[in-house]
């Protein structure tokens, strides 16, 4: 059997790939601003050096004012969004817990099937994909389900575009003392976005979109409720 590793006589090994200059346009990854390419040439540190301590802190308050929350528990998950996304079910959906879904999208039915792994029930406000979700909706869909302890969305739905009301959305969760758990990976940084004015409790996003950084991570923000 052929290893994949064999090199036929006078052929040269592949030593080094450089990718051809390209202008992206999809939802993600996009376009790295240049300083980011300069960070990148900086020497490593390991997460044990004295060093990194002060980075972390330093990583943590930018993505707070990035977030625009005052939460102490904000972070970069060292993976892409759909890690964040299971950051903060895990973490907040416990067996048997009712949670509402708004799906408009395909990430809105991602959020279901971590609510199913964590043998929570999934209650789905179904609304028409590629259109903002509807807020009335919402609220008739709550008081059929009184008994629910949190309110999950997306707010900018990366398979369509469509972008929901969420300081609405959010203020609907706080009055009827839901905890709101908000995917907001295509939105940080390219629409207004004020996780502690619109009460969010729970958001995750990915560094590689609006945010135009590096793919693989994911800041997430938790709020003390």
């Amino acid at each position: 059997m052929t290893s994949p590793f064999f090199i036929e006589e006078n052929e040269m090994p592949i030593e080094s790939f450089t990718p051809p200059k390209r202008t992206l346009m999809g939802p993600g990854p996009t376009d790295m601003h240049p300083n980011i390419y300069q960070a990148l040439s900086k020497p490593i540190i390991g997460h044990l050096d004295p060093e990194f301590v002060g980075l972390m802190d330093q990583i943590k308050q930018l993505l707070r004012d990035t977030f625009l929350t005052q939460n102490q528990l904000t972070f970069p998950v060292s993976a892409p969004g759909s890690a964040g996304m299971e950051t903060c079910f895990s973490n907040l959906v416990e067996e048997g817990e009712k949670v509402l879904i708004c799906v408009n999208g395909v990430f809105g039915k991602r959020m279901e099937q971590n609510v199913l792994r964590q043998k929570g029930i999934p209650v789905l406000i179904e609304g028409e994909w590629g259109r903002a979700i509807d807020p009335t909706q919402v609220q008739n869909t709550i008081k059929k389900h009184p008994d629910a302890t949190t309110l999950a969305f997306v707010h900018a739905e990366t398979s369509t575009g469509a972008l929901s009301n969420g300081e609405q959305l959010g203020k609907i969760a706080r009055e009827a003392n839901l905890l709101c758990i908000v995917d907001c990976v295509t939105s940080l940084g390219g629409v207004e976005l004020r996780t502690d004015d619109w009460g969010w409790d729970a958001v995750y996003s990915g560094t590689q979109k609006c945010l135009s950084c590096v793919p693989g991570l994911s800041p997430v923000t938790f709020s003390q409720r």
